[in-house]
Protein backbone atom coordinates (compact mmCIF):
# COMPACT_ATOMS: atom_id res chain seq x y z
CA UNK A 1 0.00 0.00 0.00
CA UNK A 2 2.76 2.44 0.82
CA UNK A 3 4.43 1.64 -2.50
CA UNK A 4 1.16 2.30 -4.28
CA UNK A 5 0.83 5.71 -2.61
CA UNK A 6 4.39 6.64 -3.60
CA UNK A 7 3.69 5.64 -7.17
CA UNK A 8 0.43 7.58 -7.07
CA UNK A 9 2.07 10.82 -5.94
CA UNK A 10 4.83 10.40 -8.52
CA UNK A 11 2.18 9.96 -11.21
CA UNK A 12 0.37 13.07 -9.97
CA UNK A 13 3.53 15.15 -10.28
CA UNK A 14 4.19 13.90 -13.82
CA UNK A 15 0.62 14.56 -14.87
CA UNK A 16 0.60 18.06 -13.42
CA UNK A 17 3.75 18.91 -15.33
CA UNK A 18 2.26 17.48 -18.50
CA UNK A 19 -0.68 19.82 -18.21
CA UNK A 20 1.47 22.84 -18.88
CA UNK A 21 4.38 21.80 -21.04
CA UNK A 22 3.53 18.68 -23.06
CA UNK A 23 0.88 18.51 -25.81
CA UNK A 24 -1.89 15.99 -25.09
CA UNK A 25 -1.27 13.85 -28.13
CA UNK A 26 2.39 13.48 -27.20
CA UNK A 27 1.47 12.22 -23.73
CA UNK A 28 -0.90 9.66 -25.21
CA UNK A 29 -3.78 10.81 -23.01
CA UNK A 30 -6.21 13.70 -22.84
CA UNK A 31 -5.08 15.02 -19.48
CA UNK A 32 -8.24 16.98 -18.85
CA UNK A 33 -9.08 18.09 -22.40
CA UNK A 34 -11.07 16.17 -24.97
CA UNK A 35 -12.10 17.30 -28.43
CA UNK A 36 -15.89 17.82 -28.66
CA UNK A 37 -16.18 14.96 -31.13
CA UNK A 38 -14.57 12.47 -28.70
CA UNK A 39 -16.07 10.53 -25.84
CA UNK A 40 -14.71 10.97 -22.34
CA UNK A 41 -13.16 8.03 -20.53
CA UNK A 42 -14.86 8.18 -17.13
CA UNK A 43 -13.93 6.42 -13.90
CA UNK A 44 -16.73 5.76 -11.42
CA UNK A 45 -15.60 5.86 -7.76
CA UNK A 46 -18.28 4.86 -5.26
CA UNK A 47 -20.80 3.18 -7.53
CA UNK A 48 -23.15 1.18 -5.32
CA UNK A 49 -25.74 3.87 -4.58
CA UNK A 50 -26.27 7.30 -6.18
CA UNK A 51 -23.14 6.73 -8.24
CA UNK A 52 -24.99 4.15 -10.30
CA UNK A 53 -27.62 6.72 -11.28
CA UNK A 54 -24.96 9.29 -12.12
CA UNK A 55 -23.11 6.84 -14.37
CA UNK A 56 -26.35 5.93 -16.14
CA UNK A 57 -26.71 9.62 -16.96
CA UNK A 58 -23.16 9.60 -18.34
CA UNK A 59 -23.71 6.59 -20.62
CA UNK A 60 -23.03 8.75 -23.69
CA UNK A 61 -19.36 8.42 -22.70
CA UNK A 62 -16.99 5.50 -22.08
CA UNK A 63 -17.20 4.11 -18.53
CA UNK A 64 -13.73 2.56 -18.44
CA UNK A 65 -13.19 1.66 -14.79
CA UNK A 66 -15.22 1.25 -11.60
CA UNK A 67 -14.02 1.49 -8.00
CA UNK A 68 -15.92 0.57 -4.85
CA UNK A 69 -14.89 -0.79 -1.46
CA UNK A 70 -17.96 -3.07 -1.35
CA UNK A 71 -18.20 -5.32 -4.38
CA UNK A 72 -21.49 -6.82 -3.24
CA UNK A 73 -23.18 -3.40 -3.01
CA UNK A 74 -21.61 -2.39 -6.34
CA UNK A 75 -22.54 -5.63 -8.14
CA UNK A 76 -25.45 -4.13 -10.11
CA UNK A 77 -23.23 -1.35 -11.43
CA UNK A 78 -20.50 -3.84 -12.31
CA UNK A 79 -23.05 -5.73 -14.40
CA UNK A 80 -24.06 -2.48 -16.15
CA UNK A 81 -20.48 -2.05 -17.46
CA UNK A 82 -18.96 -5.53 -17.79
CA UNK A 83 -15.96 -4.28 -19.76
CA UNK A 84 -14.93 -1.74 -17.10
CA UNK A 85 -11.93 -2.72 -14.99
CA UNK A 86 -12.77 -3.07 -11.28
CA UNK A 87 -10.92 -1.78 -8.22
CA UNK A 88 -11.43 -1.36 -4.49
CA UNK A 89 -8.65 1.20 -3.91
CA UNK A 90 -8.89 4.38 -5.98
CA UNK A 91 -5.16 5.01 -5.51
CA UNK A 92 -4.32 1.73 -7.22
CA UNK A 93 -6.82 2.58 -9.94
CA UNK A 94 -5.04 5.86 -10.67
CA UNK A 95 -1.65 4.12 -10.60
CA UNK A 96 -2.72 1.59 -13.19
CA UNK A 97 -5.38 3.43 -15.22
CA UNK A 98 -4.48 7.09 -14.80
CA UNK A 99 -3.37 7.72 -18.37
CA UNK A 100 -6.60 6.34 -19.81
CA UNK A 101 -8.95 8.34 -17.55
CA UNK A 102 -10.24 11.78 -18.52
CA UNK A 103 -12.76 12.37 -15.77
CA UNK A 104 -14.05 10.94 -12.50
CA UNK A 105 -17.48 10.56 -10.95
CA UNK A 106 -17.15 10.45 -7.15
CA UNK A 107 -20.06 9.18 -5.05
CA UNK A 108 -18.29 7.69 -2.04
CA UNK A 109 -19.40 8.49 1.56
CA UNK A 110 -18.96 12.15 2.51
CA UNK A 111 -15.71 11.73 4.44
CA UNK A 112 -13.82 10.46 1.38
CA UNK A 113 -15.16 12.88 -1.25
CA UNK A 114 -12.34 15.39 -0.85
CA UNK A 115 -9.40 12.97 -0.87
CA UNK A 116 -10.50 11.21 -4.04
CA UNK A 117 -11.52 14.40 -5.83
CA UNK A 118 -8.47 16.45 -4.85
CA UNK A 119 -6.01 13.85 -6.08
CA UNK A 120 -7.97 13.36 -9.30
CA UNK A 121 -7.80 17.09 -9.98
CA UNK A 122 -4.02 17.16 -9.45
CA UNK A 123 -3.82 14.49 -12.16
CA UNK A 124 -5.72 16.79 -14.51
CA UNK A 125 -8.98 14.87 -14.32
CA UNK A 126 -12.34 16.56 -14.57
CA UNK A 127 -14.48 15.87 -11.49
CA UNK A 128 -18.16 15.28 -10.83
CA UNK A 129 -18.54 14.88 -7.05
CA UNK A 130 -21.72 14.11 -5.19
CA UNK A 131 -23.18 16.40 -2.59
CA UNK A 132 -22.22 17.43 -0.01
CA UNK A 133 -19.09 18.30 -1.92
CA UNK A 134 -16.95 17.61 1.16
CA UNK A 135 -17.18 16.60 4.79
CA UNK A 136 -15.40 19.72 6.13
CA UNK A 137 -15.00 23.43 5.47
CA UNK A 138 -11.29 23.21 4.67
CA UNK A 139 -11.84 20.43 2.16
CA UNK A 140 -14.37 22.59 0.28
CA UNK A 141 -11.89 25.48 0.09
CA UNK A 142 -9.19 23.08 -1.11
CA UNK A 143 -11.31 21.68 -3.96
CA UNK A 144 -12.37 25.18 -5.00
CA UNK A 145 -8.76 26.33 -5.25
CA UNK A 146 -7.46 23.14 -6.89
CA UNK A 147 -10.13 23.30 -9.59
CA UNK A 148 -9.11 26.88 -10.33
CA UNK A 149 -5.41 26.01 -10.44
CA UNK A 150 -5.71 22.94 -12.67
CA UNK A 151 -8.47 24.39 -14.87
CA UNK A 152 -10.57 21.24 -14.93
CA UNK A 153 -14.33 21.07 -15.40
CA UNK A 154 -16.17 20.37 -12.14
CA UNK A 155 -19.70 19.80 -10.89
CA UNK A 156 -21.20 19.10 -7.47
CA UNK A 157 -23.99 16.52 -7.69
CA UNK A 158 -26.84 18.76 -6.58
CA UNK A 159 -28.82 17.99 -9.72
CA UNK A 160 -31.56 20.53 -9.06
CA UNK A 161 -29.00 23.23 -9.84
CA UNK A 162 -29.31 22.45 -13.57
CA UNK A 163 -33.08 22.80 -13.60
CA UNK A 164 -35.15 25.78 -14.57
CA UNK A 165 -36.64 26.30 -11.10
CA UNK A 166 -33.47 27.76 -9.57
CA UNK A 167 -33.24 30.20 -12.43
CA UNK A 168 -36.90 31.16 -12.24
CA UNK A 169 -36.67 31.94 -8.51
CA UNK A 170 -33.56 34.06 -9.07
CA UNK A 171 -35.15 35.98 -11.93
CA UNK A 172 -38.25 36.75 -9.87
CA UNK A 173 -36.18 38.08 -6.97
CA UNK A 174 -33.81 40.05 -9.19
CA UNK A 175 -36.85 41.63 -10.88
CA UNK A 176 -38.11 42.83 -7.48
CA UNK A 177 -41.18 40.56 -7.35
CA UNK A 178 -41.13 40.52 -3.53
CA UNK A 179 -38.87 43.50 -2.85
CA UNK A 180 -35.76 43.12 -0.70
CA UNK A 181 -35.40 39.65 0.83
CA UNK A 182 -34.59 39.80 4.56
CA UNK A 183 -35.50 36.30 5.73
CA UNK A 184 -35.55 32.79 4.25
CA UNK A 185 -36.78 29.48 5.67
CA UNK A 186 -35.70 26.13 4.16
CA UNK A 187 -36.62 22.65 5.36
CA UNK A 188 -36.47 18.96 4.48
CA UNK A 189 -38.25 15.75 5.50
CA UNK A 190 -34.85 14.12 6.09
CA UNK A 191 -33.40 12.17 7.80
CA UNK A 192 -34.96 9.02 6.37
CA UNK A 193 -32.14 6.93 7.87
CA UNK A 194 -31.33 6.27 11.57
CA UNK A 195 -29.72 9.13 13.52
CA UNK A 196 -29.13 9.97 17.17
CA UNK A 197 -27.38 6.61 17.50
CA UNK A 198 -25.03 5.22 20.10
CA UNK A 199 -21.80 3.46 19.24
CA UNK A 200 -22.60 -0.23 18.67
CA UNK A 201 -21.27 -2.67 21.25
CA UNK A 202 -21.62 -6.04 19.56
CA UNK A 203 -18.86 -7.49 17.40
CA UNK A 204 -19.39 -8.39 13.76
CA UNK A 205 -17.26 -10.04 11.10
CA UNK A 206 -16.39 -7.98 8.04
CA UNK A 207 -18.17 -9.30 4.92
CA UNK A 208 -15.79 -10.92 2.45
CA UNK A 209 -16.80 -8.48 -0.30
CA UNK A 210 -16.05 -5.34 1.76
CA UNK A 211 -12.65 -3.77 2.35
CA UNK A 212 -13.40 -2.17 5.72
CA UNK A 213 -10.05 -0.38 6.01
CA UNK A 214 -10.65 1.38 2.68
CA UNK A 215 -14.16 2.34 3.79
CA UNK A 216 -12.72 3.92 6.94
CA UNK A 217 -10.16 5.75 4.78
CA UNK A 218 -8.90 8.92 6.54
CA UNK A 219 -11.31 8.65 9.51
CA UNK A 220 -10.57 7.21 12.94
CA UNK A 221 -10.56 3.43 13.10
CA UNK A 222 -13.81 1.68 14.06
CA UNK A 223 -14.59 -2.01 14.35
CA UNK A 224 -16.88 -3.08 11.52
CA UNK A 225 -20.63 -3.07 12.11
CA UNK A 226 -23.47 -3.27 9.61
CA UNK A 227 -25.02 -0.11 11.09
CA UNK A 228 -22.35 1.96 9.30
CA UNK A 229 -22.65 0.79 5.69
CA UNK A 230 -24.13 0.64 3.17
CA UNK A 231 -26.01 3.96 3.09
CA UNK A 232 -26.47 4.37 6.86
CA UNK A 233 -23.08 6.10 7.08
CA UNK A 234 -25.02 9.38 6.67
CA UNK A 235 -26.11 9.03 10.31
CA UNK A 236 -22.57 8.99 11.74
CA UNK A 237 -20.42 12.10 12.23
CA UNK A 238 -17.20 10.36 11.17
CA UNK A 239 -18.59 9.43 7.76
CA UNK A 240 -21.53 11.71 7.01
CA UNK A 241 -23.04 15.11 7.70
CA UNK A 242 -26.61 14.19 8.62
CA UNK A 243 -29.72 15.69 7.08
CA UNK A 244 -28.19 19.17 6.75
CA UNK A 245 -25.27 17.97 4.63
CA UNK A 246 -27.43 15.61 2.64
CA UNK A 247 -30.22 17.99 1.64
CA UNK A 248 -29.16 21.62 2.18
CA UNK A 249 -26.96 21.40 -0.92
CA UNK A 250 -30.22 20.81 -2.80
CA UNK A 251 -32.74 22.96 -1.00
CA UNK A 252 -30.59 25.97 -0.11
CA UNK A 253 -29.14 26.10 -3.63
CA UNK A 254 -31.79 28.53 -4.99
CA UNK A 255 -31.27 30.66 -1.87
CA UNK A 256 -27.53 31.03 -2.50
CA UNK A 257 -28.08 31.66 -6.17
CA UNK A 258 -30.92 34.18 -5.92
CA UNK A 259 -29.44 36.16 -3.03
CA UNK A 260 -25.76 36.13 -4.15
CA UNK A 261 -24.66 34.65 -0.82
CA UNK A 262 -21.17 33.61 0.14
CA UNK A 263 -19.93 33.41 3.74
CA UNK A 264 -22.23 34.03 6.71
CA UNK A 265 -20.96 36.12 9.61
CA UNK A 266 -22.94 34.40 12.37
CA UNK A 267 -24.50 31.00 12.97
CA UNK A 268 -26.33 29.23 15.76
CA UNK A 269 -27.66 25.69 16.00
CA UNK A 270 -30.12 23.86 18.22
CA UNK A 271 -31.33 20.28 18.11
CA UNK A 272 -32.71 17.27 19.84
CA UNK A 273 -30.13 15.45 21.95
CA UNK A 274 -26.76 15.58 20.20
CA UNK A 275 -24.03 13.06 20.96
CA UNK A 276 -20.39 12.57 20.00
CA UNK A 277 -21.12 9.84 17.45
CA UNK A 278 -24.27 10.60 15.49
CA UNK A 279 -26.26 13.62 14.24
CA UNK A 280 -29.44 14.51 16.12
CA UNK A 281 -32.92 13.45 15.07
CA UNK A 282 -33.93 17.05 14.31
CA UNK A 283 -32.23 20.43 14.21
CA UNK A 284 -32.54 24.12 13.39
CA UNK A 285 -29.63 26.20 12.12
CA UNK A 286 -29.79 29.97 11.71
CA UNK A 287 -27.28 31.70 9.43
CA UNK A 288 -26.79 35.47 9.29
CA UNK A 289 -25.38 36.90 6.05
CA UNK A 290 -24.14 40.46 5.55
CA UNK A 291 -25.38 42.97 2.99
CA UNK A 292 -24.34 42.23 -0.60
CA UNK A 293 -24.11 44.27 -3.79
CA UNK A 294 -27.48 45.21 -5.29
CA UNK A 295 -28.87 43.30 -8.26
CA UNK A 296 -29.83 46.17 -10.52
CA UNK A 297 -32.49 48.13 -8.66
CA UNK A 298 -33.03 45.42 -6.06
CA UNK A 299 -30.96 45.80 -2.91
CA UNK A 300 -29.47 42.79 -1.14
CA UNK A 301 -29.63 43.68 2.57
CA UNK A 302 -28.43 41.46 5.41
CA UNK A 303 -30.50 38.31 5.55
CA UNK A 304 -31.19 35.49 7.98
CA UNK A 305 -31.51 31.97 6.56
CA UNK A 306 -33.17 29.34 8.74
CA UNK A 307 -32.71 25.59 8.17
CA UNK A 308 -35.01 22.90 9.62
CA UNK A 309 -34.94 19.10 9.41
CA UNK A 310 -36.21 15.99 11.19
CA UNK A 311 -39.86 17.07 10.92
CA UNK A 312 -39.35 20.58 12.26
CA UNK A 313 -40.96 23.32 10.17
CA UNK A 314 -41.07 27.11 10.05
CA UNK A 315 -44.22 28.92 11.08
CA UNK A 316 -46.96 28.47 8.53
CA UNK A 317 -47.39 31.61 6.36
CA UNK A 318 -50.66 33.37 7.03
CA UNK A 319 -51.12 33.75 3.26
CA UNK A 320 -51.60 29.98 2.83
CA UNK A 321 -55.22 28.88 2.80
CA UNK A 322 -56.33 26.04 5.03
CA UNK A 323 -55.47 22.73 3.40
CA UNK A 324 -52.75 24.16 1.15
CA UNK A 325 -49.42 22.38 1.57
CA UNK A 326 -46.40 24.35 2.69
CA UNK A 327 -43.70 23.42 0.16
CA UNK A 328 -44.13 19.79 -0.85
CA UNK A 329 -43.80 16.39 0.81
CA UNK A 330 -39.97 16.52 0.61
CA UNK A 331 -39.36 20.07 1.85
CA UNK A 332 -39.40 23.61 0.59
CA UNK A 333 -38.32 27.25 0.80
CA UNK A 334 -40.08 30.45 1.81
CA UNK A 335 -38.48 33.78 0.82
CA UNK A 336 -39.78 36.74 2.82
CA UNK A 337 -39.35 40.13 1.19
CA UNK A 338 -40.39 43.68 1.92
CA UNK A 339 -43.18 43.41 -0.69
CA UNK A 340 -44.25 39.78 -0.51
CA UNK A 341 -43.28 36.13 -0.29
CA UNK A 342 -42.21 33.31 -2.59
CA UNK A 343 -42.77 29.66 -1.69
CA UNK A 344 -41.22 26.67 -3.45
CA UNK A 345 -41.08 22.93 -3.00
CA UNK A 346 -37.95 20.84 -2.53
CA UNK A 347 -35.12 21.75 -4.95
CA UNK A 348 -36.88 25.09 -5.50
CA UNK A 349 -39.57 23.30 -7.50
CA UNK A 350 -42.84 24.93 -8.55
CA UNK A 351 -42.25 28.45 -7.19
CA UNK A 352 -45.29 30.55 -6.41
CA UNK A 353 -46.04 33.93 -4.97
CA UNK A 354 -48.02 34.00 -1.72
CA UNK A 355 -50.90 34.09 -1.54
CA UNK A 356 -51.12 31.74 -4.52
CA UNK A 357 -53.91 33.90 -5.96
CA UNK A 358 -51.25 36.52 -6.78
CA UNK A 359 -50.01 34.30 -9.60
CA UNK A 360 -53.10 35.13 -11.66
CA UNK A 361 -51.96 38.68 -12.37
CA UNK A 362 -48.22 38.09 -12.13
CA UNK A 363 -46.22 38.98 -15.23
CA UNK A 364 -43.13 36.80 -15.06
CA UNK A 365 -39.87 38.47 -16.08
CA UNK A 366 -38.24 37.35 -19.30
CA UNK A 367 -35.66 34.59 -18.74
CA UNK A 368 -32.21 36.12 -18.29
CA UNK A 369 -30.23 33.10 -17.06
CA UNK A 370 -29.29 30.53 -19.72
CA UNK A 371 -31.12 27.23 -19.30
CA UNK A 372 -29.47 23.82 -19.28
CA UNK A 373 -30.85 21.46 -21.96
CA UNK A 374 -33.20 19.02 -20.28
CA UNK A 375 -33.56 21.24 -17.23
CA UNK A 376 -37.33 21.59 -17.52
CA UNK A 377 -38.20 17.91 -17.08
CA UNK A 378 -38.68 15.49 -14.21
CA UNK A 379 -35.67 15.72 -11.93
CA UNK A 380 -35.23 11.93 -11.86
CA UNK A 381 -35.85 11.35 -15.57
CA UNK A 382 -33.20 13.55 -17.11
CA UNK A 383 -29.43 13.58 -17.45
CA UNK A 384 -29.25 17.39 -17.59
CA UNK A 385 -26.82 17.90 -14.68
CA UNK A 386 -24.36 15.20 -15.72
CA UNK A 387 -24.49 16.18 -19.38
CA UNK A 388 -23.90 19.83 -18.55
CA UNK A 389 -20.66 18.74 -16.86
CA UNK A 390 -19.70 16.48 -19.78
CA UNK A 391 -20.21 19.40 -22.13
CA UNK A 392 -17.88 21.54 -20.01
CA UNK A 393 -15.27 18.76 -19.88
CA UNK A 394 -15.04 18.77 -23.67
CA UNK A 395 -14.50 22.52 -23.98
CA UNK A 396 -11.01 24.06 -23.82
CA UNK A 397 -10.31 25.66 -20.45
CA UNK A 398 -9.58 29.00 -22.12
CA UNK A 399 -13.09 29.27 -23.55
CA UNK A 400 -15.08 26.91 -21.33
CA UNK A 401 -18.54 27.80 -20.15
CA UNK A 402 -18.45 26.43 -16.62
CA UNK A 403 -21.02 23.83 -15.65
CA UNK A 404 -23.91 25.00 -13.53
CA UNK A 405 -22.64 23.90 -10.10
CA UNK A 406 -18.90 24.13 -10.74
CA UNK A 407 -16.68 24.24 -7.68
CA UNK A 408 -16.23 28.01 -7.96
CA UNK A 409 -19.90 28.24 -6.92
CA UNK A 410 -20.54 25.01 -5.07
CA UNK A 411 -17.31 25.10 -3.05
CA UNK A 412 -18.16 28.25 -1.05
CA UNK A 413 -21.78 27.12 -0.87
CA UNK A 414 -20.77 23.77 0.60
CA UNK A 415 -18.50 25.52 3.12
CA UNK A 416 -21.56 27.20 4.57
CA UNK A 417 -23.58 24.00 4.66
CA UNK A 418 -20.98 21.99 6.57
CA UNK A 419 -20.12 24.94 8.81
CA UNK A 420 -23.77 24.78 9.90
CA UNK A 421 -23.14 21.21 10.96
CA UNK A 422 -20.53 22.57 13.38
CA UNK A 423 -23.01 25.05 14.83
CA UNK A 424 -25.12 22.11 15.97
CA UNK A 425 -22.13 20.21 17.34
CA UNK A 426 -21.00 23.31 19.25
CA UNK A 427 -24.43 24.34 20.56
CA UNK A 428 -23.35 23.52 24.12
CA UNK A 429 -21.38 26.77 24.12
CA UNK A 430 -24.72 28.56 24.51
CA UNK A 431 -23.95 31.40 22.11
CA UNK A 432 -24.31 32.61 18.56
CA UNK A 433 -21.01 31.83 16.90
CA UNK A 434 -19.11 34.50 14.97
CA UNK A 435 -17.71 33.15 11.69
CA UNK A 436 -14.72 34.50 9.75
CA UNK A 437 -15.36 32.87 6.38
CA UNK A 438 -12.22 34.07 4.64
CA UNK A 439 -10.02 32.53 7.33
CA UNK A 440 -12.31 29.57 8.10
CA UNK A 441 -12.56 30.05 11.84
CA UNK A 442 -14.92 30.96 14.68
CA UNK A 443 -13.78 34.14 16.38
CA UNK A 444 -15.65 34.00 19.69
CA UNK A 445 -14.48 30.64 21.04
CA UNK A 446 -11.70 31.12 23.58
CA UNK A 447 -8.81 28.67 24.09
CA UNK A 448 -10.24 27.72 27.49
CA UNK A 449 -13.89 27.20 26.51
CA UNK A 450 -15.20 23.74 27.31
CA UNK A 451 -18.09 21.87 25.76
CA UNK A 452 -19.95 18.92 27.27
CA UNK A 453 -21.08 16.27 24.81
CA UNK A 454 -23.11 13.12 25.43
CA UNK A 455 -21.06 9.94 25.15
CA UNK A 456 -23.54 7.40 26.57
CA UNK A 457 -27.34 7.54 26.53
CA UNK A 458 -28.83 4.24 27.64
CA UNK A 459 -32.34 3.53 28.88
CA UNK A 460 -33.69 0.33 30.42
CA UNK A 461 -36.72 -0.74 32.44
CA UNK A 462 -35.71 -2.90 35.41
CA UNK A 463 -38.38 -4.35 37.70
CA UNK A 464 -40.87 -1.90 36.27
CA UNK A 465 -38.71 1.17 36.96
CA UNK A 466 -37.04 3.33 34.30
CA UNK A 467 -33.26 3.48 34.55
CA UNK A 468 -31.43 6.24 32.70
CA UNK A 469 -27.71 6.17 32.07
CA UNK A 470 -26.64 9.38 30.35
CA UNK A 471 -22.98 10.33 30.52
CA UNK A 472 -21.11 13.38 29.31
CA UNK A 473 -17.49 14.16 28.56
CA UNK A 474 -15.83 17.58 28.54
CA UNK A 475 -13.87 18.68 25.48
CA UNK A 476 -11.86 21.78 24.65
CA UNK A 477 -14.26 23.64 22.35
CA UNK A 478 -11.59 25.52 20.43
CA UNK A 479 -9.65 22.35 19.67
CA UNK A 480 -12.79 20.51 18.60
CA UNK A 481 -13.81 23.38 16.31
CA UNK A 482 -10.39 23.41 14.64
CA UNK A 483 -10.54 19.63 14.12
CA UNK A 484 -14.06 19.75 12.69
CA UNK A 485 -13.20 22.62 10.34
CA UNK A 486 -10.11 20.80 9.06
CA UNK A 487 -10.03 17.10 9.80
CA UNK A 488 -6.82 15.32 10.69
CA UNK A 489 -6.37 12.65 8.02
CA UNK A 490 -5.40 9.24 9.41
CA UNK A 491 -4.34 5.77 8.25
CA UNK A 492 -1.83 7.04 5.69
CA UNK A 493 -4.34 9.10 3.69
CA UNK A 494 -3.36 12.67 2.83
CA UNK A 495 -4.69 15.70 0.98
CA UNK A 496 -2.67 17.66 -1.60
CA UNK A 497 -1.47 21.04 -0.29
CA UNK A 498 -3.67 24.12 -0.58
CA UNK A 499 -2.65 26.12 -3.68
CA UNK A 500 -0.98 29.43 -2.89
Amino acid sequence: MHSSRRNFMKSAAVAAAGLTIVPNHVMGSRLGHTAPSDKLNIAGIGVGGMGRRNLANMKTENIVTLCDVDWSYAAKTFSDYPAAKRYKDWRKMFDEMGKSIDAVMVATPDHTHAGVTAHAITLGKHAYTQKPLTHSVYESRLLTNLAKKYKVATQMGNQGNSFDWCRTVSEWIWAGAIGEVTEVHAWTDRPIWPQGLQKPKEQMSVPATLDWDLFIGPAAKHPYHSVYTPWNWRGWWDFGTGALGDMACHIMDPVFWALDLKYPTKVIGSSTLCNIYSPPHAQIVTYTFPERKARGKVKMPGVKVYWYDGGLLPSRPEELADGEMMGDENGGIIFIGTKGKIMTGCYGMNPTLLPISKMKGFKQPSPSIPRVPGGNGNIWDTDAHEQDWIRACKEPASSRKESSSHFGFSGPFNETVVMGVLAVRLQGLQRELQWDGENMKFTNISPTDKIRIVTVDDFKVIDGDPRFDRKFADFNASEMAVEWIRHTYQNGFELPPMPA
